[in-house]
């Protein structure tokens, strides 16, 4: 059984206190509260509460800044498995812990309050400064982002010279990341009696062109959604995600709607991405939410370089392309190098079986207080 007694227990302790304090997008108030309440004991930080989101800087006057970013949102809880309040067991002969957000991204969190609590221990081996950054609002649209409002609002928190944000790769770098466009297509017809349907005009029958587009695209050969970018392989995704139409079951719907989300990989940005939208769907009128630039790797960059190089060294685990939006695109949008690394299977965000095993989020601390440190 792998066990590290005090660290496990102690950011086990962290995660599943922060895992309870329900903070589904939109909800994040009281959780905001616990990370400020945390933070302020720390005499080593200066702390500024900003809506529903956590700035935390130290000032040890040292020659560079990275900044600790993590949402502290979640997506809904699962109606199914009942994902909170969080549970410990052990299974395979290590701890786990279930629950909503104990991958995406509250262990990622843990790691960072873990360490900003051990600062004192930590002070004179530090080479860094550190501005450590809990923010609401990832998990839906962008206009709701709390880091999008503090780097748009209060910009002089986010100086620094590097970011890693603390989302789940399994233990490894994930670098930049995909970008995300996320637009409707609306199909009008004519409004009649479903009895006397000869005379109107079927909105909803009109989608079948629109899925056949869809279908016909990821119908070819994956590898033709494949993307190299600076040497790490991007996938490309293009789905309807959401349907609606209709009013009542006896009338003929005079409007149809459907939802398309493009993933597309960061060779290419946002305006390309719609103008290859706009050529794909060259029928239709699209009606656009949300236009997401992603980040390109960035892994020839000095900070993010050093920092790859070092995490691979400690855990074996060569550095991967992101393939899911991430916040990381804003950090590269201000010219700063950033890339992902967190605790947690990627492949379980948003899961109803969320979970996470300790000895997990132990190595990515112990993976940042070395590069801190050294």
């Amino acid at each position: 059984m792998w066990y590290n007694g005090g660290m496990d227990e102690e950011l086990t302790s962290i995660l599943m206190n922060i895992c309870d304090i329900y903070s589904v997008s939109g909800d994040e108030k009281n959780l905001a509260d616990y990370v400020e309440g945390c933070l302020s004991k720390i005499s080593h930080l200066e702390v500024a509460r900003i809506k529903n989101n956590v700035v935390a800087k130290t000032n040890f006057k040292h020659a560079k800044r990275i900044i600790l970013a993590g949402h502290i949102d979640t997506v809904p809880v699962s109606k199914i498995t009942d994902n909170l309040p969080t549970r410990r067991i052990f299974e395979n002969a290590e701890q786990v812990i279930y629950g909503r957000g104990t991958v995406d991204m509250k262990a990622g969190d843990a790691v960072f309050l873990y360490l900003a609590q051990n600062l004192d221990a930590l002070s004179e081996q530090l080479k860094y400064d550190i501005t450590f950054i809990f923010y609401e609002g990832e998990e839906i649209a962008s206009e709701f982002n709390g880091l999008k409002y503090i780097t748009e609002n209060h910009a002089d928190l986010v100086h620094a010279d590097f970011a890693i944000l603390g989302e789940p790769t399994g233990g490894g770098v994930e670098a930049g990341c995909n970008g995300s466009l996320r637009f409707d297509i609306v199909l009008r017809g004519k409004a009649a009696h479903s009895a006397r349907a000869w005379k109107g005009e079927n909105a909803i029958h009109k989608l079948y062109p629109v899925l056949e587009i869809l279908n016909n695209w990821n119908n070819t050969e994956p590898k033709e959604h494949a993307v190299i970018v600076d040497e790490l392989e991007y996938r490309e995704g293009l789905n309807a995600v959401l349907i609606s139409g209709g009013v009542a079951s006896n009338i003929i719907p005079d409007v149809c709607k459907i939802h398309i989300n493009y993933r597309f990989a960061p060779n290419k940005n946002a305006i390309e991405a719609q103008e290859i939208m706009q050529n794909l769907f060259r029928n239709y009128e699209l009606e656009y939410s949300d236009v997401s630039d992603g980040a390109r790797p960035g892994l020839n960059l000095e900070s993010v370089q050093k920092f790859a190089n070092y995490a691979q060294e400690q855990t074996g685990i060569n550095p991967r392309a992101k393939m899911g939006w991430t916040d990381v695109a804003r950090f590269s949008a201000l010219g700063m190098p950033a890339l992902n690394f967190g605790p947690g299977d990627p492949m379980l965000c948003h899961h109803d079986d969320e979970k996470i095993a300790v000895r997990d989020i132990s190595k990515c601390y112990e993976v940042l207080v070395g590069f801190l440190t050294s």
